[in-house]
């Protein structure tokens, strides 16, 4: 049986690979477990159109709660589509239009927040390479 800690990484992880395959922009996951004891994880991407974020949405609805059995806590702004959050407890998904997400730079407020490298992408989850090397 897996912790509460790993379920909410599974998720996030989950979340935002499902986000890239529908063509996401600047995915990031930023660890919030060290900063506040209400989120785990929060998953932030970028949509270039509301019918993109929609779609991103109803995907990781669908991963979540068909695949993984998860059961979604709240959604917010999917009609006005320029933010739309999924609340799944533990782990938060803020997907933004490139407008809204530089306005309100989650990644700059939460910046204390560890960013979560993302496995299938070698470039973040490889150490870095020495300089001159």
């Amino acid at each position: 049986m897996k912790s509460a800690a790993d379920r909410s990484y599974q998720l996030a992880i989950a979340a935002a690979r499902t986000a890239e395959e529908n063509r996401a922009e600047n995915i990031v996951i930023l660890d919030m477990r060290t900063i506040t004891p209400v989120f785990d994880y929060f998953v932030i991407g970028t949509g270039n159109s509301r019918r993109q974020l929609h779609a991103i949405s109803e995907e990781i609805e669908h991963v979540l709660e068909d695949e993984l059995k998860d059961k979604r806590m709240g959604i917010e702004g999917y009609q006005e589509s320029r933010w739309i959050l999924l609340d799944y407890g533990n782990v938060v998904i803020h997907l933004f239009d490139g407008e809204t997400r530089e306005f309100y730079a989650l990644e700059d407020f939460w910046s204390e927040a560890q960013r979560v490298p993302l496995p299938w992408k070698p470039e973040e989850s490889a150490p870095a390479e020495k300089a001159g090397e």
